[in-house]
């Protein structure tokens, strides 16, 4: 029998639906990032710097919900695909439970230990000082946060992937018009310094919630505001939730913890590569914000398809996202190279942190193809299922490869800066020869849903047939 083309007009159009909004919306977070990043550039490169370090505590608190979100979207995509509302709603109130604890936990080791926290991240102590002075304004909006990203799961995972990026373009407008106010004391506001950019910040949140929460009931939408039917839960449930998300929890827990190791080594080198660092991570999140597109549209896509019962679908949709993700953010980091030197001297870039923040964007170039492959490939498997393949991958080769080699480079070796930042990238190249195996094999297909389960037996059935036709 002839085997079908594949539909590459309908598979790409429907990424653009789920990954464009997706991308649009991390964008402009990243824009208000960037604007945020030269506004407080404005007031010294300390200044600069001690922001960074924040934002790594925020990643720390982004490593202990993520688990749940990404746990969660399994169970919203496959539960989608099979027309299960029950399933939806509870799932995305046990997710939300979950994610708020880590955030009310976070905000408040925030607000009431700031200086503990910075000293964790830096032994410099006019760095620390002014870390700490954010952290006690900014730490009210951690959990805020959370719940704005639990949202805006479910609602991608649901179609209604423009709900969260309207609610992003109202949170950087607001962000960046009260940064002016704020900061500088315009419109007849005290000029507040660092403290008036982390009072915006927790306004710009709370005012994108209430306008998610608002376009949601306006849409329609049956699942987010279904409040009394998120809570629901019986024992045999939450059982199958924690097995299933247990392996993305752990994982991404033990890479927070390998993160914060080394960007505890990263903060004790000198202030200008403190400062270059923190302008990096503004421009990383660019990158990412274009593969979180790509990592909801392997969510969706092959989540659904597989909770339908549709494998084959599902297997060939899977290699093609990871390919697509690749080359173009290939391409953006090409673009984001040839245009580092207006962008690297706007957010206040001179001299040596200049010169450390490109060879920082040049590396980064170079392995940001093979790491969002990487992630592209674990969100996939996550979406259909396994949560374990991708999960020791990367932790194993976190504590064995890489925090050791920054450890050794930066701390025992002393060596420079750049050096020690490339040995953050040192294990993804062997972990994306190790993961195209599994892709293609399709041990990473485990449905949680009847039609999946069902239909899996006799999609292996069908491939083993093919395979020994063809040999």
């Amino acid at each position: 029998m002839k085997k079908q083309a594949f539909p590459w007009r309908d598979f790409l159009s429907r990424i653009a639906v789920i990954a464009v909004p997706v991308a649009l919306q991390n964008l402009l977070t990243t824009t208000g990032s960037m604007v945020d990043t030269m506004m407080i550039a404005s007031l010294g490169q300390t200044e600069v710097g001690a922001v960074g370090l924040c934002a790594q505590f925020s990643s720390l608190m982004f490593s202990g919900y993520w688990g749940f979100v990404g746990g969660g979207m399994l169970f919203f995509a496959q539960y989608f695909g099979a027309g299960d509302d029950e399933g939806i709603n509870r799932s995305y109130g046990l997710t939300l439970s979950f994610m708020m604890a880590v955030g009310l936990l976070f905000g408040a080791a925030a607000v009431l230990a700031p200086d503990a926290v910075m000293r964790m991240y830096t032994d410099k102590p006019a760095i620390q000082q002014i870390g700490a002075e954010y952290l006690r304004v900014v730490g009210f909006s951690y959990p805020l946060t959370v719940f704005s990203m639990a949202m805006a799961a479910l609602l991608r995972c649901t179609e209604r992937v423009r709900i969260p990026l309207y609610g992003s373009l109202t949170a950087v407008i607001t962000n960046v018009l009260l940064n002016w106010i704020l900061i500088f004391g315009n419109l007849g506001a005290p000029a507040m310094g660092i403290r008036g950019a982390a009072l915006a910040t927790v306004t710009a949140q709370a005012v994108s919630i209430i306008v998610v929460i608002l376009l949601a009931r306006r849409s329609g939408h049956r699942y987010l505001l279904a409040v009394r039917r998120h809570f629901g839960w019986d024992g045999a449930f939450i059982r199958q939730y924690i097995k299933k998300c247990l392996p993305i929890i752990l994982n991404e827990a033990l890479i927070g913890v390998g993160n914060m190791v080394i960007n505890m080594v990263l903060g004790r080198q000198s202030e200008e590569a403190i400062a270059a660092l923190a302008v990096f991570r503004t421009l990383e999140g660019l990158v990412i914000g274009f593969f979180a597109g790509f990592s909801n549209a392997s969510s969706v896509l092959v989540g659904t398809q597989v909770g339908a019962g549709h494998i084959d679908t599902a297997y060939s949709r899977a290699w093609r996202l990871v390919y697509l993700c690749q080359g173009i953010i290939g391409l953006i980091c090409c673009l984001l190279a040839a245009l580092h030197t207006p962008i690297l001297r706007v957010m206040g870039m001179t001299g040596e942190s200049f010169r450390l923040a490109f060879g920082m964007i040049c590396i980064y170039g170079v392995a940001a193809v093979i790491r969002m492959g990487n992630w592209t490939q674990n969100d996939t498997f996550r979406a259909a299922g396994d949560a374990v393949t991708g999960t020791v991958l990367e932790i194993v080769f976190m504590w064995v490869m890489v925090v050791p080699c920054v450890l050794l480079t930066g701390q025992l070796w002393h060596l420079p800066t750049l050096i020690v930042f490339a040995c953050c990238y040192i294990d993804e190249p062997v972990r994306y020869v190790i993961m195209q195996r599994h892709l293609f094999r399709a041990g990473w297909i485990r449905p949680i849903t009847p039609e999946g389960t069902a239909a899996l037996e006799e999609w292996k059935k069908q491939r083993r047939k093919t395979a020994a036709e063809e040999t």
